[in-house]
């Protein structure tokens, strides 16, 4: 995964872009490299989105592979965004170099699909909840701890923005994390207070709850897991979606068609076994009673 700096998103599109059109020219990889005098393991590396690429590269692909205009534009264009820094590389080690590619793409997908078992998902958690959660392990030192909870709460910001479209984050959590609080009551009835209010708030973001009670079913063996998808810029192909699904160490990042294709038929069995929003927001208001009335 790229680690180099820059925007990932836009160099992942700019490296399949540039694929794509040396493909449509006829021309293999290592002519490609010669005639732009790139070696060949970092023109592979360019295509692949893991590599930086200077705007005159670019312009010198766009010719050899007699790219249409428009395509061109688009390429340079991806380009110089690929050179802009997102606001998550100003906190350097707060965010692992593992999730700061997470972190990007989560920034340019038009569409969120968070199927959550654990915990309460980092975009709609409150700043008490995120610091115990970003806490539990003891031997994370306090301003680590307050430092990467700033981050979580400046993530959040990307579903109210105006410029571009905030995306549409659509959640579905198994009952079992609403009944796993934290020590703080009133901030745990506030947490649970929010996931009803946002979801009435913002018209993009949907809350919806798994009751207990619900048989096992096909997202009960694949973990949690966030369902990327990404708008088409002027792209002949946008951006692929893409499944991530976040370790203790690491995460995957799947974009293969028979692997997505996978996570949305868990997706469409996640759909049919939620509870429709009112009812979720309604067994979500009958916890945060039992918290408020003890």
């Amino acid at each position: 995964m790229p680690t180099d700096g820059g925007s990932s998103v836009p160099r992942r599109q700019l490296g399949r872009l540039l694929r794509q059109a040396r493909e449509e020219a006829g021309i293999k990889l290592k002519d490609a490299a010669a005639h732009l005098e790139i070696s060949l393991a970092r023109m592979s590396r360019i295509e692949g989105g893991e590599a930086p690429v200077k705007l005159i590269e670019v312009r010198a692909a766009g010719e050899l592979y007699d790219a249409p205009e428009d395509m061109r534009e688009v390429m340079l264009g991806l380009a110089a965004a690929a050179k802009e820094r997102g606001w998550w590389q100003a906190y350097g080690r707060a965010i692992p170099s593992w999730f700061e590619l997470y972190v990007g793409m989560e920034a340019a997908a038009s569409r969120l699909r968070h199927y959550e078992s654990g915990v309460i998902p980092g975009l709609l958690q409150e700043e008490a909840y995120a610091a115990f959660v970003l806490g539990a392990d003891p031997d994370t030192p306090q301003a680590a701890v307050a430092q990467q909870t700033q981050v979580r709460l400046q993530r959040q910001q990307l579903l109210s923005r105006r410029a571009p479209q905030p995306p549409q984050l659509e959640v579905v959590i198994e009952e079992t994390v609403l009944h796993k609080p934290i020590p703080d009551r009133a901030a745990w009835a506030r947490q649970l207070a929010h996931l009803v209010n946002i979801s009435a708030a913002r018209p993009n973001v949907s809350v919806r709850v798994i009751p207990k009670e619900r048989a096992l079913h096909l997202a009960s063996f694949a973990g949690s897991f966030v369902l990327l998808d990404f708008p088409a810029i002027r792209l002949r192909k946008p951006e692929p979606s893409t499944v991530y699904i976040e370790g203790l160490t690491g995460a995957l990042y799947l974009d293969e068609p028979e692997e997505v294709n996978t996570f949305e038929r868990v997706w469409t069995t996640l759909d049919r076994v939620a509870l429709d929003r009112n009812d979720s927001d309604d067994l979500i208001g009958n916890l945060i009673k039992e918290y408020v009335d003890d």
